[in-house]
């Protein structure tokens, strides 16, 4: 397995600055480009191209907390993180809520894509709108939760480079594994909102 934090010249941890880490990548992705390499033998040219596309990819995967949570600790415990198949109980209010403004909104669509006349179709989209605002003011409060998310990795990484007695890193490790399933859940219903909101909109 590559290890993207090298690639990227990052040191292994939960917090890498996005500004920073942009910053990094274009400066490196420029000197690596493949266009640097025209004069280069064929050989040459394919290692070029190689490399950009890991480092586009190193890129891509450190960027977003939670690929980089899963890749952190797919490096640091040999293995990949374990996903649950059933929503734990202090989720359990926020799946109810986003499921079931889904199932509302697809009705909605529904009907719009079978409404025939022009007073039909004006009244739903104004249900439409309705509804567009009240999945916008769930996804608000998606999206909080999101930041207190944010705000609990950079806490785990500030004790990340503590003591690394095995206790301590194993519980440290844990709790960047739970942080990653959560961070899975905040991605996958923030996509689910925003695309019946663009829905909703047309």
């Amino acid at each position: 397995m590559i290890d993207f934090f090298a690639l990227l010249d990052e040191p292994r941890r939960p917090w890498l600055d996005p500004d920073l880490l942009k910053k990094k990548f274009l400066a490196l992705s420029a000197t690596a480009h493949p266009d640097r390499a025209h004069s280069a033998s064929p050989e040459e040219k394919h290692a070029a191209q190689q490399h950009f596309a890991e480092l586009t990819v190193a890129y891509n995967r450190l960027k977003e907390p939670k690929e980089r949570l899963k890749h952190l600790l797919e490096l640091e415990l040999a293995r990949k993180p374990q996903e649950l198949h059933n929503i734990p109980k202090e989720l359990s209010g926020f799946f109810l809520e986003v499921g079931t403004a889904c199932v509302e909104a697809d009705k909605l669509l529904a009907e719009k894509a079978a409404a025939s006349s022009h007073l039909q179709r004006a009244q739903i989209f104004e249900r439409s709108q309705e509804k567009a605002e009240l999945l916008t003011a769930l996804l608000g409060r998606l999206n909080s939760w999101g930041e207190g998310l944010l705000a609990e990795l950079k806490k785990t990484d500030g004790d990340w480079d503590a003591p690394k007695e095995d206790d301590s890193r194993n519980q440290k490790l844990e709790t960047l594994e739970e942080l990653w399933r959560l961070f899975g859940y905040h991605a996958r219903w923030t996509s689910q909102l925003r695309e019946k909101i663009a829905q909703l909109s047309f």
